[in-house]
């Protein structure tokens, strides 16, 4: 009888793990799932004739601020229980999303809404650059979700009064000089980005050939020394990081098409943005494969850090195409 009661305790417990290992893996897939992309032209204000400079990019921000809380799963970076606790893949991915909209936003208080170097800061701007930076680990008194969601509040605030016609509202400066400044960070985040994936396999060969904008003239074997192979286990990591990262800057350049549009026309730069388009478009294409594989050369197993350091890597060599014909075309 002992026997009995025992045998079926152990496999009530055992029935018990094995439900809540499969909702868990369940919940795991469904949470990391990368959102689908959007049109800008969607998650524009309702408004009479051609957008107000800066509507674009403002709300294509605010739309990935709200993707990255509202998405399943909620903003995951924090989270202290499982599943979320569990996982990295996907705050990995809300990481490089959010690097993504701290730099549009830190570009926006500095240069886009602003005439001058003097001029005075856009409260509402500087304010939510302030809230953005916030700790994503923070989990608590007060949450990362709930200081985003102020500064959210505060580009809404901004985005309402662009429509001010007194001057007294808020101001979007659609100039070459202050895309070309933006460009110029996104640059980096690119290549700092591409480096990190095409040393997560120890060939020389192939590192200096993803290696973005390398000057030909650059001594490989200091710039093999700078650059130390990415860890294994951070492999996975630095991979969904840029398909984040990819993934906003994708929006944020569509956004740029819409309100960037005269300035664009008078560089005769669209085929340029055209070309970031489509590579971004290609870095965050759907996958078929549930991990992330880390094979060699021409072996039987995929490499997916550098099949996506190659899309970067032409991204980012845009983009410094972009920025030099801004400042100089």
């Amino acid at each position: 009888m002992r026997r009995s009661w025992l045998k079926r305790t152990i496999l009530v417990v055992a029935a018990a793990f094995g439900l809540y290992l499969v909702t868990v893996l369940g919940l795991a897939y469904y949470w990391c799932s990368q959102p689908a992309s959007f049109e800008v032209v969607e998650v524009l204000p309702e408004a009479v004739g051609e957008p107000v400079p800066g509507t674009a990019f403002t709300s294509t921000v605010i739309k990935i601020g709200e993707t990255l809380l509202d998405k399943p799963g909620g903003f995951l970076h924090n989270d202290v229980m499982p599943p979320g606790v569990f996982l990295d893949n996907c705050p990995s991915w809300e990481c490089g999303a959010l690097m993504a909209l701290r730099d549009s936003v830190r570009s926006l208080r500095n240069d886009f809404s602003r005439s001058q170097s003097q001029s005075f800061e856009d409260e509402n701007v500087k304010r939510a650059d302030l809230q953005f930076a916030f700790d994503p680990e923070s989990w608590m008194l007060p949450a990362a979700e709930d200081e985003y969601r102020k500064g959210i509040d505060a580009l809404k605030r901004y985005r309402d009064t662009l429509a001010d016609k007194a001057g007294k509202g808020g101001q979007f400066f659609a100039r070459a000089d202050n895309l070309a400044d933006y460009l110029n960070v996104i640059e980096k985040r690119l290549g700092h980005q591409g480096s990190r994936l095409s040393t997560s396999v120890a060939d020389p060969a192939l590192t200096q050939t993803l290696a973005p904008n390398r000057a030909a003239d650059a001594p490989v074997a200091a710039e093999s020394q700078a650059s130390p192979m990415t860890p294994w286990n951070e492999v996975d990591d630095v991979f969904y990081c840029t398909r984040g990262y990819s993934w906003a800057l994708l929006h944020i350049m569509q956004a740029i098409q819409v309100d960037f549009r005269e300035t664009l026309d008078a560089k005769n730069a669209h085929a340029l943005v055209d070309q970031i388009l489509r590579d971004l478009r290609g870095a965050t294409r759907a996958m078929s494969s549930p991990i992330i594989l880390n094979g060699d050369g021409y072996g039987i197993v995929a490499n997916h850090s550098l099949t996506i350091a190659s899309y970067i890597s032409r991204v980012n060599a845009a983009v410094l195409d972009l920025k030099i014909l801004l400042k100089e075309g």
